[in-house]
């Protein structure tokens, strides 16, 4: 075996255990009282950043990395929706680098966010096993945070909020984070649709270190 075949075995493999990583996270977050969770959800993501192979800081500079930049927990921005029909049911297809192509197919849209000026539509990601996947943009998006907007659920990748007793999802913005594509050109990430636009500042979750 070449060494280049070596290194795309090893990517899948740290691939597999970042997965893993996160989805373990998330549980740890569905299992704890919120700002604990929170509290914790930052203290691994940092350790992840810093020294996991699929870090999405480019491996000179994770050594000296100093940590995410959050916005202070704020209790207001945690929001149990219930889910109808989404407005439209066509699908998007957006660039996903090496990846090609992703097909994101609309397949819910929120009711319980009108304090924010809008509700937002769920997508279900295409291709074997898929997932559900909630980006957004918002009022701070491109000046206190990143311009592309902000993930807040990708179950793909093991990021999922859960959901209340009674059934309702929970969509807790304090857990609001950057695509990787944030950190480096070298990846290349699906962004918000415009109708995943929230007029009000989303200040919660991650933010822009400048800001």
């Amino acid at each position: 075996m070449g060494a280049e075949a070596g290194v795309v075995l090893a990517n899948y493999r740290a691939l597999w255990d970042w997965r893993k990583r996160i989805s373990d996270l998330y549980a740890q977050v569905r299992s704890r009282e919120a700002l604990l969770a929170w509290q914790h959800w930052r203290i691994v993501r940092d350790d992840l950043f810093r020294h996991h192979a699929q870090s999405p800081i480019i491996s000179q500079k994770r050594r000296q990395f100093p940590g995410v930049p959050y916005f202070s927990y704020d209790p207001s921005l945690r929001y149990l929706v219930e889910l109808s029909e989404p407005d439209n049911i066509g699908a998007a297809s957006l660039p996903a680098g090496r990846d090609g192509e992703v097909m994101l197919h609309p397949f819910a849209r929120t009711r319980g966010l009108a304090p924010l000026g809008n509700e937002l539509t769920l997508y279900w990601i295409g291709g074997y096993g898929g997932g559900v996947f909630l980006p957004f943009r918002d009022d701070t998006s491109g000046s206190e945070t990143f311009g592309g907007g902000r993930y807040l659920l990708d179950t793909i990748k093991g990021a999922d909020l859960g959901r209340a007793s009674d059934g309702r999802v929970i969509l807790d913005f304090n857990f609001a984070y950057n695509p990787s594509c944030a950190y480096s050109d070298q990846w290349t990430c699906p962004l918000a649709p415009r109708e995943n636009t929230l007029p009000s500042p989303i200040r919660g979750g991650e933010r822009s270190r400048e800001a």
